[in-house]
């Protein structure tokens, strides 16, 4: 059977790390976007110079329609998925708790929460052998910062990827029998465009000194940890969360 993933927020950062390195593997590719079509598409385009296939996938994974399409375009063109990488996820300007509004946390949980589980609930009926399938795995991308709690910057983005972590723990015992692993990574600090995004560019060198490795990580490191976890040696691997932090 072909070997299909499923990457959201798979045009930059970690999401496109992972695409090219799943494609170098031999997996078939789903590139998800929602603005960045030029960048989508040159991950596409990398992969197919490569020898690989790939197609680029508009989509807001908080919208089911959206998330229910795009499982269907990937089945159509490049066969049943039987891995998805759940990492599309937004983070906001750094703000005290106080500061918030609802119309931020809205989308803060919109987008980190319910589409990961929107995108989790397509998988699993596309990837259960209760379903007639031959099973797969999930990889949740959530962050070191569930465990830290990141006050004074992101609480709301800390506890988007403390529900994350739940849901991995929980959903692997839901399918574990079905033949669906589902597990994590949690990233430490990592060169993304998530810290341009929070208001602070310079963000990773600021905090690099209180890293034990005393520096930030590259985006294909935590590609690596999320194509083991993806692969056969990672066979009775399930609910596991894995720390790729530097030791943070």
């Amino acid at each position: 059977m072909s070997r299909v993933v499923l990457i959201t927020g798979g045009s930059r950062g970690i999401g496109a790390a992972t695409a090219r390195l799943a494609a170098a593997h031999g997996y078939a590719v789903g590139v998800n976007y929602v603005q960045a079509e030029e960048a989508a598409r040159n991950v596409v385009g990398e992969i197919e110079t490569a020898g690989g296939r790939a197609i680029a996938l508009r989509g807001d994974v908080s919208k089911e329609a959206d998330v229910v399409g795009m499982f269907e375009r990937v089945a159509e063109e490049l066969g049943p998925p039987t891995a998805l990488v759940n990492n599309a996820g937004v983070v906001m300007a750094q703000a005290r708790l106080e500061a918030m509004s609802a119309e931020r946390l809205e989308r803060m949980f919109a987008v980190n929460v319910m589409g990961a589980f929107l995108c989790a609930r397509e998988a699993v009926r596309r990837m259960s052998t209760q379903h007639g399938s031959a099973g797969g795995v999930i990889v949740n991308v959530s962050s070191g910062a569930s465990r830290r709690g990141s006050p004074g910057e992101w609480v709301d983005y800390a506890a988007s990827k403390g529900a994350i972590d739940s849901m991995t723990i929980g959903l692997a015992k839901e399918v574990a029998a079905e033949g669906i692993r589902v597990v994590a990574v949690r990233p430490g600090l990592v060169k993304t465009e998530i810290h341009t995004a929070g208001g602070e560019p310079a963000r990773v060198e600021r905090m690099a000194p209180l890293v034990p490795m005393q520096r930030g990580g590259e985006p294909g490191e935590v590609a690596e940890a999320i194509l083991w976890l993806m692969s056969s040696a990672a066979s009775y691997t399930t609910g596991a969360i894995l720390d790729v932090a530097g030791g943070l």
